[in-house]
């Protein structure tokens, strides 16, 4: 029951978030959100609210914490809990945004993702994807967990999972710096993406089956 309603919590809180992407694009894309953006220097000049969403993401993630800390009843759990949330946001975060503004037409079209520290970028499909994968790591964390066997990683392995995310981030942080180029796909590079999804999919693979 924790699980459904946590899962309800990441739909509304989806919700919320592609309302302001709602208002942003108003402000800053009346004719209509497409790459390459052509306005970013005048976006630039609109220093207070570029802070004001950068505090805004920098809140989003703080909540979502505070929700898997309280839905949680052990560490494992919250973690698992807070994978659970951030996917279900991302997913409908897209799925709300289809119903509202029928954006995105395809998967492949590029989206502003993130802010912090710079500006990340890509096709919708790639944070897509990661939240897929997410979920699916949270539903073993939790039916491992309700078994009496969790699932841990080393001290070595660890360090390969945030490995695993800062090259995902990186591809990201890439085509960020590139989204007003007329060539701005050539920027996200697939291969580091990939590297960093399948890192970390080998690295649980390998936690799940040692403690089999």
């Amino acid at each position: 029951m924790r699980f459904v309603i946590a899962c309800l919590f990441g739909i509304a809180f989806g919700y919320i978030e592609s309302a302001v992407v709602v208002y942003l694009r108003v402000i800053f894309h009346p004719e209509g959100f497409t790459f390459p953006l052509s306005n970013v220097d005048t976006i630039l000049q609109h220093k207070a609210l570029l802070l004001t969403e950068i505090g805004r993401e920098a809140a989003t993630i703080v909540l979502i914490l505070t929700g898997a800390w309280l839905f949680g009843r052990n560490l494992q759990q919250r973690f698992a809990y807070f994978l659970t949330i951030f996917a279900v946001w991302d997913i409908f975060y897209y799925v709300w945004l289809k119903v509202l503004l029928n954006w995105p037409a395809r998967i492949s079209d590029w989206d502003i993702l993130f802010l912090i520290p710079v500006a990340w970028a890509g096709p919708v499909v790639a944070p897509v994807l990661i939240s897929i994968t997410l979920l699916v790591f949270a539903i073993m964390i939790f039916y491992r967990d309700c078994y009496g066997r969790p699932i841990r990683a080393s001290r070595i392995e660890w360090p390969g999972f945030i490995a695993a995310a800062v090259v995902v981030v990186v591809s990201f942080c890439i085509a960020g710096r590139h989204i007003a180029e007329p060539d701005y796909q050539s920027y996200f590079y697939w291969p580091v993406f990939a590297a960093g999804q399948i890192g970390a999919i080998a690295l649980f693979v390998k936690c799940l089956l040692k403690q089999k």
